[in-house]
């Protein structure tokens, strides 16, 4: 079931990144995307970010799909990462206060370093 036009998935340094390929993103997707990172999920997944740096909205009922999710893969000792780059972020992420359940970064690059992979960190002494 993995084909969807509403998302698309890589895999990166065992982190799979998910894009959100809507510019909405609301109950009429909700469940197919919670099934496509379910599968996902089933298959191994356990580090993950969701992308949603093209999304414009986000209503309550896709944030509800990815606090499951979040759930889900933290009860497998994974987790879950979003990013979500808008100066201002949805009403709706803030008035459910989502910007304190999950990490959030305002591009890929800090939310894949996040897991603690990535560049070695040059120190000086």
């Amino acid at each position: 079931m993995l084909d969807s036009f509403d998302f698309s998935f890589e895999i990166k340094d065992e982190i799979t990144v998910i894009n959100i390929l809507l510019n909405r993103a609301t109950l009429a997707k909700a469940v197919t995307f919670k099934e496509y990172i379910g599968e996902l999920i089933a298959k191994g997944s356990n580090k993950i970010v969701i992308d949603l740096s093209t999304c414009e909205y986000v209503d309550s009922t896709f944030l509800g799909a990815m606090v499951a999710l979040l759930k889900k893969v933290n009860s497998i000792n994974g987790d879950l990462r979003l990013v979500y780059n808008k100066e201002m972020p949805s009403l709706v992420f803030v008035l459910t206060r989502m910007d304190k359940v999950f990490k959030v970064f305002p591009n890929l690059e800090e939310a894949m370093e996040s897991f603690g992979g990535g560049k070695p960190k040059l120190q000086w002494k």
